[in-house]
């Protein structure tokens, strides 16, 4: 190895406007942060259309529910769902139970 040679094997740092859009500082780390987030918006993408399949078939329950003369929300069953969603998320598990409720029989 002559003088101009080196040994340091930093990698190279990102290429122009990768940062703006990853903040990494390096190809390697710009390109696993965007597969990353190209995963997550797929992710994203799913969980929203099973929100909205949520929605339509909490819709049917209290649909069902009312027909048959009951009310339309069971606060025993959404207990169940907020006791299943803090313990497996903790406390903001119950925090996004509250928002799919809402989101699937409104404001109570």
């Amino acid at each position: 190895m002559n003088a101009t040679q080196s040994t340091d094997r930093t990698p190279a740092p990102a290429a122009a406007g990768t940062t703006d859009r990853t903040g990494a500082r390096t190809d390697e780390a710009a390109t696993e942060i965007t597969d990353a987030r190209e995963r997550i918006d797929d992710l994203d993408t799913r969980i929203i259309a099973l929100v909205e399949e949520r929605m339509a078939v909490s819709a049917g329950i209290q649909k069902a529910r009312i027909a048959s003369g009951g009310r339309r929300v069971n606060l025993s069953r959404e207990m169940e769902i907020l006791a299943r969603y803090r313990d497996r998320l903790g406390r903001p598990g119950t925090t996004l139970a509250m928002t799919l409720l809402e989101l699937s029989r409104g404001r109570v």
